[in-house]
């Protein structure tokens, strides 16, 4: 098994690291930056086993190739990718084994045609997520569409409720804010306003969220709630039917929000 921590790089990529609790390997998501890994390796005296890529965006695949190159370790992503630094391509259903956990391959284009999740059960379960699901919010649609994310929405509800959420940037704050928009009366938003809050005034991450946590707090996975239902409609001034319809108007509400 491992335990996972954050590397912070750029203005707000989170880095996520994952170490064996048996040996000095880590394996590393979407290492947009090879020196604040190269640094994290030295000063802890780790050696890199693999990289693990979501999507072909250059804030998380920036440094795979200088990592490659060092430590001759494999990088796992998406087939089919914009980035041609994939030594190991996976798609949905597939399964990779490190430090003694499985991890489940999930395909959630939306973001990207290429994005990937990686999942993993037991008794601390996680998702590492890229950039399709954040605390309180989802990623852009650059290349899919809101069908697409409401399907990735919905693979991610179906986890474990206890699942750790591993997203790739720190836009709590600003998503919450929206959320509030959507929500102004949900009790469970403000105290996430309030925990983030004062988690970003000492400088630590917001994350990880859980799966749990979103369900309450994230407009992209309550689209069936009346009230998300009939903030969607007053913003697009359409009667929004669908949960598709629903995504599709919030997600275009956030873009000029």
């Amino acid at each position: 098994m491992f335990t996972t921590s954050p590397l912070a790089a750029f203005d707000d990529n989170y880095i996520w690291i994952l170490e064996d609790q048996e040996s000095d390997k880590v394996a590393v998501v979407d290492p947009g930056d090879a020196k604040v890994v190269q640094a994290y390796l030295a000063r802890e005296n780790k050696t890199l086993a693999a990289i693990l890529i979501t999507h072909h965006h250059a804030d998380h695949t920036g440094g795979v190739n200088e990592l490659v190159a060092q430590f001759s370790a494999p990088a796992y992503g998406p087939d089919h990718s914009r980035f041609n630094g994939v030594t190991h391509p996976l798609h949905g259903g597939d399964n990779i084994h490190l430090f003694g956990t499985e991890l489940k391959v999930h395909e959630v284009p939306a973001h990207t045609l290429d994005h990937i999740a990686y999942s993993f059960e037991g008794e601390n379960p996680g998702l590492f997520c890229g950039d399709t699901l954040f605390l309180a919010g989802c990623g852009r649609l650059f290349e899919g569409d809101a069908k697409q994310m409401q399907r990735a929405m919905d693979i991610f509800s179906n986890l474990p409720d206890e699942t750790a959420v591993f997203c790739t940037h720190e836009y709590s704050l600003a998503n919450l804010k929206f959320a509030l928009a959507v929500e102004p009366d949900n009790a469970d938003i403000h105290e996430a306003v309030r925990r983030c809050t004062e988690l970003r005034e000492k400088n630590l991450p917001t994350l990880p969220s859980r799966i749990k946590t979103e369900k309450l707090i994230n407009p992209y996975m309550r689209t069936d709630i009346p009230t998300v239902i009939a903030a969607a409609n007053g913003w697009s001034s359409k009667e929004n039917r669908d949960r598709v319809e629903v995504l599709a108007a919030l997600r275009e509400w956030k873009n000029s929000f």
